[in-house]
């Protein structure tokens, strides 16, 4: 089956569509045929950074354009790949609320409106069951690392939040760690870059050792998992400890030290050895090092550029793949729902899907 993923990360990079082909008699159970990263427009960028705080019908307009705009990108990747047959696209949405306590998630980007502009059976809203089941609805990329990535022990995605994935005993278990992306963009935007490139800007400054003892002190560091981070924490409780009025590369050089610090924490209490990198942070040089530094005992592997930038447009359409074929896709170990579950809601033409 020929699935497009789609992902929108809190990063807020871009739109990441990736062309995926799934064979699970083949050797390799996936390959990625190709895939883009699409920049939001100046506009987007504005709308998703702030519409927690708009009114519900600015919210409700935003899902449904932002469903079409989706659409409108696939059709323009695929125009350039007319011999491909796609059976089926998925999309992750965009998250804008993540409170799986109050039973509340919310990814927007319509899958009906992304099916009434490619023709074609969208996947969506994967996380909304689970949530509604008592799950956190998060992390749900576990699955793929377990059934795609099995040659090692543990995957690490550096997104705009940093989560890992592994087997312990007989579950696979899956949390957020930390912030990553979101704290160090954040940061980088402040001195005019969208990112802090190799992490050259982190790497001219000293750290912070009080700073970062409150980031370490952080409460959510200390609660067992199955737990997940959304922006909602960020910025009520991690923001506010980056003071604008501080030294920019300071507080970039504080927060690598933090993040690496808390994925080492994990990394050695659950005793691993081989540890898969991906996601935009993967290509920052310097907080790789620093992972690598304080993680001595575990081969630390970033695979090529298409695994490392596109892994989380990969899974979910292979979430997509497995909710159309039955099969599980969201796992309770990883979730703390009641059930294993296979879902995300299917919009547009089904008709041409062979539904189990």
């Amino acid at each position: 089956m020929n699935v497009i993923g789609l992902m929108s990360g809190t990063s807020l990079d871009g739109l990441d569509i990736a062309l995926c082909q799934f064979d699970d008699k083949a050797a390799q159970p996936y390959r990625i045929l190709v895939a883009q990263t699409v920049p939001y427009p100046r506009q987007w960028v504005d709308t998703l950074s702030n519409l927690e705080q708009s009114s519900a019908y600015d919210y409700a307009l935003a899902d449904v354009r932002l469903g079409h705009y989706f659409g409108e990108q696939v059709r323009l990747f695929l125009q350039h790949y007319p011999d491909v047959e796609v059976d089926l696209i998925a999309s992750h949405g965009h998250t804008i609320f993540h409170q799986p306590s109050l039973g509340l998630t919310t990814q927007i980007g319509c899958g009906d409106a992304i099916a009434a502009e490619t023709g074609l059976p969208v996947v969506c809203n994967f996380r909304r069951y689970d949530v509604a089941a008592g799950g956190q609805g998060a992390p749900l990329v576990p699955i793929g690392d377990k059934l795609l990535f099995a040659d090692y022990q543990a995957c690490l995605n550096l997104g705009g939040f940093c989560n890992i994935s592994y087997d312990s005993s007989a579950d696979r278990l899956a949390f957020d760690i930390a912030p990553c992306n979101m704290a160090l963009n954040l940061l980088a935007r402040r001195l005019g870059q969208p990112f802090d490139r190799d992490g050259q800007l982190a790497a001219t400054a000293a750290v912070n050792t009080d700073l970062l003892a409150q980031l370490n002190a952080l409460p959510y560091y200390a609660q067992p998992a199955p737990k997940s981070l959304g922006k909602e924490w960020f910025v009520k409780e991690f923001q506010p400890l980056l003071a604008e009025s501080a030294d920019t590369a300071m507080l970039l050089r504080t927060v690598v030290e933090h993040v690496a610090g808390q994925i080492a924490q994990v990394v050695e209490h659950a005793g691993i050895r081989t540890l898969l990198v991906t996601g935009g942070g993967a290509r920052n040089a310097f907080l790789i090092g620093r992972i690598r530094s304080l993680c001595p005992q575990t081969q630390v592997s970033v695979p090529d550029p298409l695994v490392v930038d596109y892994k989380e447009a990969l899974v979910f359409a292979y979430l997509g793949y497995l909710r159309v074929n039955g099969r599980v896709n969201c796992l309770a170990s990883v979730t703390g729902a009641p059930t294993d579950s296979s879902t995300g809601q299917i919009c547009g033409p089904i008709k041409q899907l062979n539904l189990k």
